[in-house]
């Protein structure tokens, strides 16, 4: 906290740019005793030793002015009372409005100020001394303290607004990092939802077909080629679902970034999926694109897993529409035979959850009446625009 504060003074002084800002206090500090050290000597002809003992504490006191500004600023009216100076009192009266933001602790200093430099020397010539003359030196003496005061309050002003653009530039850093952030996320979730849904699909359709034509195949050489060519799917498929978890962990949900296949490539799917599907009903034909994604998504993940863990089984993709929702069906009979060891990890069923939500939707899957597996996305019609 203390390196971070130090750091934003000093960009605040880069930030405000005054050119004493550039000189180091001790320097500032000497001048201010030297210029106040000659304003007293001048004023030291047949001065006492009361006087010059005063005299010499304001001069001492104003190197410690920053440090204890109302102190000081008290310990040079008695030289001001004495003598007729004015600097000491002067430079603690800046200082003094410089680092204080109570005002009336300003406007009575400046009284006191007035007071000490208008009363006569020894207070009992106050008697005989002409009245009028140390009134009218009074209000003159305290227009002159506003200086001080007021040039105080500006370099304070000053040096705020200098700490407050760098807050600021500080804020919008942190925001520009956030945002970055953010769109890195969203590339790492779509990259995880791209590798699961479309390189997944594939090498797991690999999988499958080397599986069966390693039990079909009848010359040795073709079996250990299709083993190979199993074996290395597997361990890819394990590889991806390692990567699109880590993806996952850094990503969140978000809207897609790149094109995504719609209805018009759900034929396409259908028939390339290796499984005996039948793909029944229509969808409106104005449904959205987001929502095209979804439900092509839907049925791809779920002729996926239909491949991995019901072999031999048939497939029924079932669109449909309903006054206030509209999505599709998949479900698929029974497996005929044992399934092969493929790796999986969840992903795809959590993508189609969240592929739902973020159109208002719903996503089910579970066992069929029938023995066998379906999953439904239902999307709201008001809910997909």
């Amino acid at each position: 906290m203390t390196v971070s504060r130090a750091s934003g003074a000093s960009r605040a002084s880069r930030v405000s740019g005054a050119w004493w800002a550039r000189i180091p206090e001790p320097v500032i500090d000497a001048v201010v005793v030297v210029v106040t050290l000659a304003d007293i000597l001048i004023s030291l002809e047949d001065a006492g030793a009361v006087e010059q003992s005063m005299a010499a504490l304001a001069c001492a006191a104003l190197a410690v002015r920053r440090r204890f500004p109302l102190p000081v600023f008290l310990l040079t009216l008695p030289a001001s009372l004495m003598l007729d100076i004015v600097f000491a009192s002067f430079a603690a009266l800046f200082t003094l409005a410089e680092r204080s933001r109570n005002r009336r602790l300003l406007a009575l200093c400046a009284v006191l100020f007035a007071l000490a430099s208008a009363a006569p020397w020894p207070l009992s010539d106050l008697a005989s001394h002409d009245r009028t003359w140390t009134v009218v030196y009074f209000f003159y003496t305290l227009a002159t303290a506003a200086a001080p005061v007021l040039l105080g309050q500006l370099v304070q002003a000053r040096r705020d607004l200098a700490r407050r653009l760098v807050e600021i530039e500080e804020a919008r850093e942190h925001e520009r990092l956030l945002h970055s952030q953010a769109v890195l996320a969203r590339e790492r979730a779509q990259l995880a939802r791209e590798m699961h849904d479309v390189v997944s699909h594939q090498v797991s359709l690999i999988a499958v077909q080397a599986g069966a034509l390693q039990v079909a195949a009848a010359d040795p050489s073709f079996k250990e080629g299709a083993r190979t060519i199993r074996s290395l799917s597997v361990d890819t498929l394990d590889e991806l679902r390692h990567m699109v978890t880590l993806l996952r962990a850094s990503g969140g949900r978000t809207t897609e970034l790149t094109p995504q296949p719609t209805l018009a490539d759900l034929h396409t799917l259908v028939t390339t999926s290796g499984i005996d599907t039948d793909l029944t009903g229509e969808l409106p034909p104005d449904i959205s694109t987001p929502a095209q994604r979804a439900i092509y998504r839907t049925v791809q993940e779920a002729l996926t897993n239909v491949r991995k863990h019901a072999p031999g089984a048939t497939a029924k993709v079932h669109l449909w529409q309903a006054p206030d929702t509209f999505g599709v069906t998949v479900t698929n009979t029974p497996p005929t035979r044992p399934s092969l060891p493929l790796p999986g990890s969840h992903q795809g069923i959590i993508g189609l959850r969240e592929r739902a939500e973020l159109l208002g939707g719903t996503f089910e899957s579970g066992p069929a009446p029938g023995g066998g597996y379906a999953v439904t996305l239902r999307i709201p019609v008001h809910g997909e625009a």
